[in-house]
């Protein structure tokens, strides 16, 4: 006899489940980012739509379901299941978030810029680490650290500096929301080119993808 709708013992051993399920398949891709990819891993907060109200619970916060939850740990590049496991237990429902400036820094585009980019970066086959699109249209380029520090005199060298491009750098100190997190409450981050075990450990010079990310951002622009 199946349970019904309404507070049968089988309906909350079905939530139950359902819950535990979650937090396993958090865990597990946790533990994918420590153990297979050697990143550092952070618990982040979430927001929730239409309001977007941030779980820390400050009304007044800059980057709601954007930022860690204070005082949550590091999860270290390395960590086991079972060790991402006894962490992530003590926040269930936490977004992932990866800290930039340590594995890897993030050159940053509109979305439509970076799939063309791709595109033509893997013809001209250069190489190209994981690369993420967020669902408020952005795509994020993982690049070798020190990226963000080197961005001004790149972009002065190659005749960029001064287009107006809408690209950034992300270096130490700012933090990315992993697949299959949500992010702010727009929705989940996916990727756009998935991490392998060359891309993770090893992400490409930023000087490498700049030019091309460069021009077909100014072509958008003026389109």
């Amino acid at each position: 006899m199946g349970f019904t709708i309404g507070g049968s013992r089988g309906t909350k051993e079905f939530r139950s489940g359902a819950r535990r399920r979650g937090r396993m398949s958090e865990c597990t891709a946790v533990a994918e980012y420590t153990g297979l990819w050697g990143w550092d891993v952070v618990p982040g907060a979430r927001a929730a739509a239409p309001a977007r109200d941030c779980s820390c619970g400050h009304t007044s916060c800059g980057a709601p379901g954007a930022h860690p939850l204070a005082l949550a740990p590091t999860v270290p590049a390395g960590a086991t299941l079972d060790e991402v496991t006894e962490t992530w237990s003590e926040y269930p429902g936490a977004a992932v978030l990866l800290p930039v400036g340590r594995s890897f820094d993030v050159i940053e585009v509109a979305e439509e810029a970076g799939r063309r980019a791709l595109v033509r970066l893997e013809r001209m086959g250069l190489p190209l680490g994981p690369v993420t699109a967020t669902p408020d249209g952005r795509a994020q380029f993982f690049v070798a650290p020190g990226a963000a520090d080197g961005l001004p005199q790149l972009l002065y060298r190659m005749g960029w500096d001064d287009a107006g491009l809408d690209l950034r750098a992300l270096g130490h100190g700012a933090y990315v929301t992993a697949p299959p997190s949500d992010f702010a409450g727009h929705g989940p981050v996916s990727w756009l080119r998935t991490p392998s075990l060359d891309s993770a450990g090893d992400p490409p010079q930023a000087r490498l993808l700049l030019g091309t990310l460069a021009y077909l951002c100014h072509r958008l622009r003026r389109a």
